[in-house]
């Protein structure tokens, strides 16, 4: 199948990938969208974890502000060279994920970060709910191993859906930019601050 200059273009603006990569996961593929779109996903995987040990001691702290000014969002973002903080992909990175959290309102950067009570929280009630439907204690506790899972991918960042593209979680979007720009890249911390709203 001829490979076109505009099915290259719709793959670059599906996943942001550079054009020779798009044309080669294209060729790969045969011109199926979906599996070039897959294939590059797991070559941004693969990548993202080769440079998972490697330290980042570099980065920025971007801020958000909504129209307004009753809601502001400050991240810490991180990768291995100054070189690379510096570069316009990773302040779009930067600006895009402080936009996010403004916007989801995650609690924390990881699942593992959540706080314990709050996970004991939300399984109590999930296996009261499942309890008060009448469900046999081994299929409750399915559900809320079920239910939690759901939980952490609303309120986890790197789970989430992000926000500007719901097709990618927050950490494929991390993965395509580690695998772009050759670097360990990890979102550090973030707080975010509403007017009257408790911390």
């Amino acid at each position: 199948m001829k490979i076109t200059s505009q099915m290259v273009k719709e793959l670059r603006d599906k996943t942001n990938a550079g054009m020779m990569d798009c044309k080669k996961a294209l060729g790969e593929t045969d011109g199926d969208m979906e599996k070039a779109v897959d294939l590059l996903r797991q070559k941004g995987l693969a990548v993202a974890q080769k440079r998972a040990g490697r330290s980042t001691s570099e980065g920025v702290v971007q801020t958000y502000i909504h129209a307004g000014s009753k809601l502001g969002v400050m991240v810490e973002v991180n990768c291995e060279t100054d070189f690379v903080a510096k570069t316009d992909d990773f302040q779009d990175f930067a600006k895009d994920i402080a936009m996010h959290i403004a916007a989801m309102n995650p609690v924390a950067v990881k699942r593992e970060d959540i706080p314990e009570q709050l996970v004991a929280r939300e399984a109590e009630i999930y296996k009261k709910q499942a309890m008060d439907s009448g469900k046999p204690e081994n299929i409750a506790e399915k559900m809320v191993s079920g239910k939690l899972d759901k939980f952490f991918s609303e309120v986890s960042l790197m789970e989430q859906k992000f926000v500007k593209n719901p097709d990618l979680s927050i950490q494929d979007l991390l993965n395509d930019l580690i695998a772009k720009m050759g670097e360990n890249i990890t979102v550090k911390r973030f707080v975010r601050f509403q007017v009257g709203a408790d911390a």
